[in-house]
């Protein structure tokens, strides 16, 4: 038996997610389809606003209604050290830790070639050109995540910053090889930024 047409493009829409197989999508699907209207027309007015609203900060890639973002516009940040992240969500991870107080740069992947990711595809000429631009950045933290990837790109990020005369650091203990920043919990951030060491 085949699901209703308006069904079965939301079953399809769901499984675009990440990490949501066709059973939680039939699962979503017929919790949305039970959902009261306001509700319904709500979630789906909160989508539109979101992908229309929302860009990258001309500065620092993080996603924001507003250009630049909040956070580069902050000037009782410490304007010295940039901790440079893989993804947007990287940077409220950090942010919800409450022990960082530095810049952010957001590079949107890692290098994979595998997957057709070089240096081009990630946002790495924008922060060469800012570290160039801005003299008071005396720290550059490499925050990418524990994996094979991950841990080029910080290699591959320190072998452009370093000739600079910027000191670059990577974070340290706490974070587990193969571990993502989205999952580790507050204490274990905040050791790995403490403990963080030279490349």
């Amino acid at each position: 038996m085949q699901y209703p047409e308006p069904i079965a493009k939301l079953i399809d829409s769901y499984m675009r997610l990440p990490g949501i197989g066709r059973k939680t999508a039939i699962r979503l699907a017929y919790f949305t389809v039970t959902m009261n209207k306001e509700d319904v027309i709500a979630f789906a007015s909160a989508l539109k606003e979101t992908k229309q609203r929302l860009k990258y900060c001309s500065i620092c890639g993080d996603l924001t209604a507003e250009d630049p973002c909040n956070i580069c516009q902050d000037k009782q940040r410490n304007q010295s050290e940039l901790l440079v992240v893989e993804q947007p969500k990287d940077v409220m991870v950090m942010e919800n830790m409450q022990n960082y107080h530095g810049l952010y740069h957001v590079l949107h992947g890692v290098l994979s070639p595998m997957d057709g990711k070089g240096p081009e595809e990630l946002n790495i000429k924008s922060l060469l050109k800012r570290l160039q631009n801005n003299e008071n950045i005396k720290e550059v933290i490499v925050a990418t995540n524990a994996t094979p990837e991950g841990e080029a790109t910080a290699m591959y990020l320190a072998k452009l910053i370093k000739p600079a005369g910027i000191k670059v650091t990577r974070l340290a203990h706490g974070l587990s090889v193969g571990s993502d920043i989205e999952y580790a919990d507050e204490m274990t951030l905040s050791r790995a930024v403490s403990g963080r060491t030279e490349m």
